[in-house]
């Protein structure tokens, strides 16, 4: 079995929609895929249907934005397999909310810079459960004031450092992976090496409050995948894998099925998945 189970979809910061990931995911050979957007479940039942259509098993999937706030980091925690979506998603809509209200914010002041209207960014942002950074660059792209989404505009302008740049809050790590368990889902840290988080995931794992660890992700690099490895024998975690797939609203080309998941680690979340059913109807 091969699997991406990392990819976003226009429901948030992809660039293609759903049926067209799992299109290409049948024709590059993948046997499983993961829908995964920011914050929200939106694609996850089209994805279904269509992988019905198409025979290829779709694992149910979200990743979560949260905030390490003992160490001021951004962390994102994949939840695998909700039972109860609609619980999760009554959460995580709070963070859809203010995510949208700050890039509005954003977008105004980026207005007395550029002739730019919030209509033409809604025009990429229309399909997404929130407006992303993308969607606004994207519509400067259209007017040629660059030619890469993801790169020194976006920096310049609406990264943490940019001139129109307004934070926004996510989160405690900690309740939003109280809150999977609540709603019998598996959770699993995304790209420890992104956000230097290692040292939390060692923390979380001693808590027994991960079941997995993102292990096969572009940013990983090798001696990140080496400690990746240790934590996850030390306290017996799935290591997954996933392309974090966003076509072409991605920093470097990261194709989708460029960074994949071993049968072992898809056969033991399916396994997990099939313990937590029977806790919880044993309950």
């Amino acid at each position: 079995m091969i699997g991406d189970l990392h990819c976003h979809s226009k429901c948030s910061d992809g660039s293609l929609g759903i049926d067209d990931i799992i299109f290409y995911a049948k024709q590059i050979g993948l046997d499983y895929i993961a829908i995964t957007d920011h914050d929200t479940l939106a694609g996850v039942e089209p994805a279904c249907v269509l992988g019905k259509r198409l025979a290829i098993e779709i694992i149910p999937g979200v990743e979560i934005s949260t905030s390490d706030y003992r160490r001021n980091r951004p962390v994102h925690i994949l939840c695998y397999f909700p039972k109860d979506k609609g619980a999760l998603q009554i959460f995580l809509n709070q963070t859809l909310r203010s995510r949208t209200a700050t890039k509005l914010q954003m977008i105004e002041k980026l207005m007395t810079l550029y002739p730019v209207s919030l209509e033409h960014i809604q025009r990429y942002s229309n399909q997404s459960q929130s407006i992303h950074k993308c969607h606004i660059i994207q519509a400067l792209a259209d007017l040629g004031y660059t030619n890469v989404v993801v790169g020194p505009l976006m920096n310049q302008l609406i990264s943490s450092k940019g001139s129109c740049y307004i934070p926004n809050s996510y989160p405690d790590v900690y309740e939003a992976i109280s809150i999977i368990k609540q709603v019998g889902g598996i959770a699993v840290m995304a790209h420890p090496g992104q956000f230097d988080s290692l040292e939390l995931l060692e923390e979380l794992a001693a808590k027994k409050m991960l079941q997995g660890v993102e292990y096969n992700h572009p940013r990983n690099d090798e001696e990140t995948r080496g400690k990746i490895q240790c934590i996850a024998l030390k306290y017996n975690l799935i290591t997954t894998g996933g392309s974090d797939f966003h076509g072409q609203y991605a920093d470097k080309p990261n194709p989708l099925g460029s960074f994949t998941c071993s049968d072992d680690s898809i056969t033991k979340l399916i396994r997990l998945k099939i313990t937590h059913s029977r806790v919880s109807a044993s309950q």
